[in-house]
């Protein structure tokens, strides 16, 4: 059985410490990234939407790479909104940026009222790249 391993980006979010959560768990070749939002370094939300959202990506990003995997490696996605309707097109257009080739990650996409003062969050499972 595979031990749990606890990952987090270089400069550490004080959201972890906040709310007391692991950026991501590595168990065995796969990856298991927490919901990351639009957040700045303090854990304050970016203010503009499609900031948020690009910035909800970058911080994936730096998480992924502290697992050892990049954004290739993802195989499912879930996204959280508070306003799906009026989101989607800004959230379609940042995704299609990140994801522009075939085949796409699974996606789940879920509308929500709450997201701790965020618009936005993404959370993935990514297969570390490996000898497997």
């Amino acid at each position: 059985m595979s031990r749990r391993e606890a990952v987090f980006p270089a400069e550490r979010h004080a959201l972890y410490e906040k709310h007391g959560y692991s950026a991501a768990i590595r168990s065995g070749d796969l990856l298991f990234v927490s919901g990351q939002v639009g957040s700045r370094a303090d854990g304050s939300p970016e203010p503009d939407f499609e900031a948020q959202v690009r910035q909800a990506f970058a911080n994936l990003s730096a998480v992924l790479k502290a697992g050892g995997c990049s954004i290739d490696d993802i195989v499912d996605v879930t996204t959280f909104h508070t306003d799906p309707e009026n989101q989607f097109p800004t959230i379609m257009s940042v995704k299609q940026e990140i994801f522009p080739t075939k085949p796409h990650p699974n996606w789940t996409a879920v509308g929500v009222n709450w997201l701790a003062g965020f618009d936005f969050e993404i959370k993935v499972i990514a297969r570390i790249p490996g000898d497997n």
